[in-house]
């Protein structure tokens, strides 16, 4: 079993909430499904069922500031996509300064090679690795800066975990549905600050369609 910690930062992003319409709010943090959709991306795989079981644990390493932008959306009103009915100014949330750690595990051997040996692969021998696109956390605008693979001993003074928790304010997703949304999958979680490194049990989701 492997398990490998990657170091993410985004110079500024929208993950933008599941149920918002006019005014575009943001999640605070990355939801494990699009922090999924970015390990794929990152070594070309197309098939995003191929890796159900990873576990991902995620803290940010800074809470990023967040501001307020009108931008045009498109919302296909009509059928002649040039309609100006079609777009529309509205609000929408950003955050800038994101970085954050994503732990990435698989206990299960059934694909080999598992997702974190493919993500080690991807730094060890970069040539290897068949992708295309630039590599995004969210929007196909919102561009990753860098992802490292981190050393077994780093360390950082405190973090800000992600957990799993009954009771938590925030409710996002660990697998979307792109087609509608009935097979979406939701779960709850608190952000707790803490000095441990390690990720914590209820920091685990396992990405999965059920």
């Amino acid at each position: 079993m492997t398990t490998i910690a990657l170091k993410v930062e985004v110079p500024i992003a929208c993950f933008r909430q599941s149920r918002a319409r006019e005014y575009a709010e943001t999640y605070p943090v990355p939801p494990p499904s699009t922090v999924y959709g970015m390990l794929l991306s990152l070594i070309g795989e197309t098939d995003r069922y191929k890796y159900c079981g990873t576990q991902l644990a995620i803290a940010l390493l800074s809470k990023p500031e967040k501001s307020i932008v009108i931008r045009t959306f498109r919302r296909f009103k009509t059928k002649d996509i040039h309609d100006p009915k079609n777009a529309k100014p509205d609000y929408q949330e950003l955050l800038t300064n994101i970085e954050f750690v994503v732990w990435v595990n698989m206990k299960t051997d059934k694909v080999k090679p598992t997702l974190p040996e493919r993500l080690q692969q991807a730094f060890a021998n970069p040539a290897s690795i068949n992708r295309f696109g630039g590599l995004c956390l969210g929007e196909s605008r919102d561009l990753v800066n860098t992802v490292t693979l981190l050393p077994e001993n780093y360390h950082t003074e405190s973090l800000w975990w992600l957990v799993t928790d009954e009771d938590g304010s925030l409710t996002l997703p660990y697998w979307v549905d792109h087609v509608g949304s009935k097979r979406t999958r939701w779960q709850r979680y608190e952000l707790q600050e803490s000095q441990v490194w390690q990720p914590p049990d209820l920091s685990w989701t396992t990405i999965q369609t059920s």
